[in-house]
């Protein structure tokens, strides 16, 4: 039977939808499993986000790993919440782009 192959939860800001995108190409054509936050069009509710938030770490819990999109900025509550439940569920944390206070 082939190896599953790994799957990989794309976390991070939406204003890096366009990056998450083509990491999410680049690991695709890898043979990666890629799971991201859905890209919704229209407003929210409060109600809807949390919900969304909630969904999003259900991603994280089907992944092998996270992978954290950001341009060097500092990371926004969400993505702050999504890297530290990672963490505290064993799952590894790496990152695309310059992270924030590193040199």
């Amino acid at each position: 039977m082939p190896e599953r192959p790994e799957i990989i939860c794309i976390c991070g800001s939406m204003r890096f939808a366009e990056d998450m995108r083509a990491v999410s190409q680049s690991l695709t054509l890898a043979g990666v499993i890629v799971l991201m936050p859905a890209e919704i069009d229209t407003p929210i509710t409060n109600e809807q986000k949390t919900a969304l938030g909630k969904l999003h770490l259900r991603r994280i819990d089907l992944a092998d790993r996270v992978l954290v999109v950001n341009r060097g900025e500092r990371f926004g509550e969400p993505t702050t919440r999504e890297i530290d439940y990672a963490r505290a569920t064993g799952k590894p944390v790496t990152f695309v782009g310059p992270v924030y206070g590193e040199a």
